[in-house]
């Protein structure tokens, strides 16, 4: 579909090579150059957060598994497991402004259901779920307010039909309070009567009152605050508990002390906490839990609610609403986007490969790339290839798998990073490593793993001579020791010395090995001064 209206969930492309955006549009506003931009909602995957954040991900899962009490999760193979972390969504309460010609489809997101079936989840296309909410700026991640907490434990036992004529055996007392008797001796004329008189109360408490003075100055504002349900409910109250006997209600309104001031959360609050109420209620919504924290923590969870409730009752909620319907009808309700055909950078020309290196070693990229499988399902097949990765590793993803890339974030089997497969390349690679001059495999994963370039291949060569000094001198190169003291020098003309002395059949006088350990270069000195000119060991002529 080409048409995408307010609340969708869609897919946002931002670059050619990674995966899509997942984002919901929350609103749709022309640029002055005529474009459409769309707010959206950020949606995270699993991938663009931090590894400690997983952990508490994957034990939050478990713990639901454990409440959930079903061993679907454990039973399912590790292919199944491995794409459903990839239908994982974290929401967060970031906002931001996309092109809207970057839109490349629609997709769905829910709250995980618990008593829905995982592998739901995997049999709908573009399907998505979510049960954290994930802070980019703090880096935390918390359970979602919004749980529809379905089962025996939420859910109350009902108890069965009473029978025509069957008596309720229960004790009606314990199960309830009665706090109004519908058939009480009074008329509806005399409740009335006493409703206002307990306004008048009301109205005459405010005025004595000095900051009930400051918040209702003026006599009508007084009266119209002394009319709210707080007042009635009071009245109604003190007349049932005074068994319905007027007299003695209109004493109670009216103690020893003055008249009974009865206020309600809407007079509770000043003009300021309203109005970081309702900048609260813009941002967040019906979030209470958020709007306490960020905005009024002075106030309980319960007083915010129930103003809430009062402020929906008000001119100002009634006006509030009617300019965010203006506002509403002067925006865009949906924005038209064409199909997008364009290639995409990653596609692979197989007629056409350029040559590349790869690690260093001077091999071509068209003999590295010639024959390779799909380094997620291995096939060798594909009306299309797509590079994937770093670019020296060369690897490439069939159609199939590249659109699976694109939507959810990852291949749709696990790799040998994940600990799960050796890659599908393996023995090409291992071919590669025999003709790099190092020695060692470029590689040997089909894994999207970055192998470092280096500026010139080398390796160290040891000559026969130098292998055979190591046998031979054992006690002055003392190789154990050389290894824990990598700062100590070896001193290579004493050795050289020693293996050409041993290697002639002959042996130098040598002193215990730990007197030798700084007087070696002098020996060595004389001993090679010695081997230069030898003695005239013959008969004198």
């Amino acid at each position: 579909m080409s048409f995408f209206f307010l609340s969708d969930y869609v897919y946002f492309e931002n670059s050619s090579s990674n995966p899509y955006l997942i984002r919901r549009i929350e609103e749709l506003n022309k640029t002055a150059n005529g474009n459409v931009e769309a707010k959206v909602v950020c949606f995270y995957r699993r991938r663009d957060i931090s590894s400690t954040l997983i952990v508490l991900a994957d034990k939050h899962a478990r713990e639901m598994e454990e409440e959930m009490e079903n061993p679907e999760m454990v039973d399912l193979p590790e292919k199944q497991k491995h794409q459903l972390r990839h239908r994982e969504l974290f929401l967060s309460r970031q906002l931001e402004s996309l092109p809207a010609t970057h839109i490349r489809g629609k997709c769905s997101v829910t709250l995980l259901n618990e008593t829905e079936s995982l592998k739901s989840y995997l049999e709908r296309e573009d399907f998505f779920f979510y049960s954290l909410v994930y802070d980019p700026q703090q880096k935390t991640l918390l359970a979602d307010k919004g749980e529809i907490r379905v089962g025996n434990r939420y859910q109350a036992d009902i108890t069965d039909l009473l029978k025509e004529g069957e008596d309720d055996g229960r004790d009606q007392s314990k199960l309830e309070t009665k706090v109004w008797e519908a058939f009480n001796p009074l008329v509806d004329k005399q409740i009335d009567q006493f409703l206002v008189v307990a306004r008048s109360v009301g109205t005459f408490a405010r005025a004595l009152d000095c900051s009930s003075s400051v918040r209702q100055p003026s006599l009508h504002m007084s009266a119209a605050a002394a009319s709210r349900d707080i007042t009635l409910f009071h009245a109604m109250d003190t007349l049932h508990k005074n068994v319905y006997d007027i007299s003695k209600a209109i004493s109670a309104l009216v103690p020893q002390g003055g008249p009974v001031l009865c206020r309600d959360e809407m007079e509770e609050w000043s003009a300021s906490e309203a109005n970081l109420f309702e900048e609260a209620l813009e941002k967040y919504g019906k979030d209470f839990t958020d709007i306490q924290q960020d905005f009024l923590p002075w106030k309980s969870l319960t007083s915010i609610i129930e103003y809430y409730y009062m402020w929906k009752t008000t001119d100002r909620y009634v006006q509030q609403k009617r300019l965010k319907a203006a506002e509403a009808e002067s925006k865009l309700k949906q924005v038209y986007i064409p199909n997008y055909n364009k290639p995409n950078p990653n596609q692979i020309n197989v007629n056409n490969v350029k040559p590349g290196v790869v690690n260093g070693t001077g091999v071509q990229a068209q003999n590295a790339g010639a024959g390779r499988a799909c380094e997620s399902c291995y096939t060798t097949q594909s009306y299309q290839w797509y590079s994937w990765g770093p670019p020296n590793m060369q690897c490439r993803l069939c159609a199939s798998c590249w659109t699976y890339w694109k939507k959810y974030g990852g291949l749709k089997m696990p790799t040998r990073l994940d600990g799960e497969r050796p890659g599908p390349n393996q023995t090409i690679f291992i071919f590669l490593s025999l003709q790099s001059p190092h020695g060692v495999p470029v590689r040997n994963s089909g894994s999207p793993k970055f192998a470092m370039k280096t500026r010139q291949a080398f390796y160290l060569h040891t000559t026969k001579l130098t292998r055979i000094a190591r046998r031979l001198c054992r006690d002055i190169l003392r190789p154990w020791h050389a290894a824990r003291h990598p700062y100590l020098p070896i001193n290579s003309a004493a050795i050289k010395a020693e293996c050409e002395c041993a290697a002639a059949g002959t042996s130098l006088p040598r002193s215990p090995l730990r007197l030798l350990s700084y007087k070696v270069l002098s020996c060595s000195f004389k001993l090679n001064c010695h081997m230069q000119n030898p003695p005239n060991t013959g008969t004198p002529s």
